[in-house]
């Protein structure tokens, strides 16, 4: 009751609570902050996604001003293209060999630097620094190391007796050049993950095995590895993905040829040439979304896998 007024008998006067402004984080005010993500996101994502699928079932080409509605014809075409399946069977290839040993080899190194090894500073900078930089830039690296007259690789193996490899110019070794580069290149950040699933561990655990009698054996398989089991999923997963969408390393590598023989095309490239080289867009847009609902069925399997391996 304020200053200068009188309640009437018998009556309380309730408090009036305090008038509030419109909520700039909650209700309506929200919206104006996600409203400039969500255009950005419409137009870069949403609309290009939509207007591609649309134009799959056209013969949209760059080199003609009109296109004709064809329907599912596109999607009838692929399934009877021996170089959709063989571009696929390569990029699959690629994401078996390159996926064991990210997973692998980026353990074992996070294992290596956990055990408590001097400088592990430096170690993590080495085993992180070829992940930060561009693929260009990876690509110069490896041609120069692969080169066939002045390459550190065959210098290597003639030093130890051994023939030289026709990395750039063997179509049997050429897609497995992709994968050594590919290795090298992004191991860096499967070891980041390890290596802090691994910090994670209480080493309360350690302590009371090895009071028990336990080795260093007995814990890494007893207590280490299946703590590190969601970690693993997650590592795989991520490869499998980044993997399948294998395009920019083998296209610089190889000049845009596809490798000797064409062994090192994977079937994101034969959708670029499609698309860009051949200028037949709408059959490409159809090719490109077969493969898109191939990976979001690799994911969902992986997921299921992997949520019933944890039960």
């Amino acid at each position: 009751m304020s200053a200068g007024t009188v309640a009437a008998p018998g009556r309380v006067e309730q408090p009036t609570a305090p008038r509030r402004g419109p909520s700039l984080v909650g209700g309506r005010g929200g919206i104006w902050f996600v409203l400039p993500f969500m255009a950005v996101y419409a137009a870069f994502v949403l609309w290009p996604l939509l207007y591609g699928l649309g134009m799959s079932f056209f013969d949209t080409s760059l080199v003609r001003a009109e296109s004709r509605f064809v329907g599912l014809d596109n999607y009838v075409r692929l399934f009877a293209d021996a170089e959709v399946w063989r571009t696929l069977g390569i990029t699959v290839l690629f994401t078996i060999g390159s996926t064991i040993p990210l997973v692998v080899i980026a353990l074992v190194m996070a294992l290596l630097v956990q055990t408590g090894v001097r400088g592990q500073w430096l170690w993590r900078f080495v085993y992180f620094a070829p992940f930060l930089l561009p693929v260009a830039t990876v690509v110069l690296i490896w041609q120069w190391l692969f080169s066939g007259d002045y390459g550190l690789l065959n210098a290597a193996l003639t030093g130890i007796g051994l023939p030289e490899v026709g990395w750039l110019t063997d179509p049997a070794v050429g897609l497995w050049s992709v994968v050594l580069l590919t290795v090298w290149w992004t191991i860096g950040f499967n070891f980041l993950l390890y290596l802090a699933a691994l910090q994670a561990i209480p080493a309360q655990l350690y302590e009371a095995a090895e009071i028990d009698g336990a080795g260093g054996w007995r814990r890494l398989f007893g207590i280490t590895l299946p703590l590190l089991n969601r970690t693993t999923g997650l590592v795989v997963v991520l490869q499998v993905l980044a993997s399948l969408k294998l395009f920019d390393q083998a296209y610089i590598l190889f000049r845009a040829n596809g490798g000797p023989g064409g062994s090192a095309t994977p079937i994101l490239q034969y959708i670029y040439d499609t698309g860009f080289t051949d200028y037949r867009l709408g059959y490409a847009s159809a090719i490109s979304y077969v493969f898109f609902v191939l990976i979001i069925l690799i994911a969902l399997v992986q997921a299921r896998l992997s949520r019933r391996s944890e039960a």
